[in-house]
C-alpha cells in the first residue's frame, strides 16, 4: 500500500507542477518527472548491490496503464528516458545518474 501512496502523490505532483525535476534525488523520496504527454515519478533505495532506481511513467490519460522501469546503478552509471515529439523537435529527455553516493536527475540532450 505504501508504494501506491507514493505513486498517487507523484501523479498529483505531475499534474500540479508541469515541469521536469532536476537535482539530487534522495533515497525513498519520490520526484516528479515530466516528459510532455507522459509523466511520472522516480525514486531509489540503497541496497548492498547498488542503488535500486524505480521510475514509473504513464500518459496523462488516467485510463492508460503506467509503465515501470527498474535498474541497479553503480557509481558512474546512468539511465536515460525520452519521449519523441514532432520531426522538427528534439525529443524530451532526462537522465538519472549515480555520482558516487548521490543520484542526480537532469534534463539531457537526446542522442542516438
Amino acid at each position: 500500500m505504501r508504494i501506491q501512496n507514493i505513486l498517487a502523490s507523484a501523479a498529483l505532483g505531475v499534474a500540479l507542477t508541469g515541469h521536469a525535476f532536476a537535482g539530487d534525488l534522495k533515497p525513498i523520496q519520490s520526484q516528479t518527472i515530466d516528459l510532455g504527454s507522459v509523466g511520472g515519478d522516480a525514486y531509489y533505495t540503497v541496497q548492498k548491490d547498488g542503488f535500486h532506481v524505480v521510475a514509473t511513467f504513464g500518459q496523462r490519460d488516467a485510463s492508460a496503464r503506467p509503465v515501470r522501469f527498474q535498474a541497479v546503478l553503480l557509481p558512474g552509471q546512468a539511465v536515460t528516458f525520452s519521449t519523441p515529439r514532432s520531426a522538427s523537435e528534439q525529443p524530451l529527455s532526462f537522465s538519472i545518474r549515480r555520482q558516487d553516493e548521490r543520484v542526480v536527475v537532469s534534463a539531457t540532450d537526446f542522442t542516438n
